[in-house]
């Protein structure tokens, strides 16, 4: 039986409050986030569209689709990687984003890479 190669990106994120874009006065929290993808599969793919879904403290939520990620579709060898930073605006100082990827491999084979829910919150909200 013929094995088809297995196709996987791992997606990892950092994120960091940015001031000089919030207005805490008018309920705007402004966040920076840096996603690291990794093909960790054995077949080359391509990144090519992306979805996220960003939900603030009072549970308002926006969904946010589009092709490429920062002008870009990036196409990962297996062990090779991709970062790029972005940002998102919400209404209350916490918050979470979680995402998906839509890529395919080089012989048209589509897969989703996940990104697990991560948390927006400032420094100061935490404790």
């Amino acid at each position: 039986m013929l094995r088809m190669p297995k196709p996987e990106f791992t997606c990892s994120v950092s994120v960091r409050l940015l001031p000089e874009q919030s207005d805490v006065e008018a309920g705007a929290y402004a966040f920076a986030y840096t996603i690291t993808i990794r093909n960790t599969g054995s077949t080359t793919a391509q990144l090519i569209a992306r979805h996220w879904v960003i939900t603030d403290a009072h549970g308002h939520t926006e969904e946010v689709r589009g092709l490429a990620v920062v002008g870009q579709q990036p196409l990962l060898k297996p062990g090779e990687r991709f970062e790029y930073t972005s940002w998102t605006r919400i209404a209350t100082p916490q918050g979470s984003m979680r995402g998906t990827f839509f890529c395919m491999t080089e012989d048209a084979q589509p897969f989703d890479a996940v990104v697990p829910e991560f948390g927006l919150s400032l420094p100061s909200a935490l404790h």
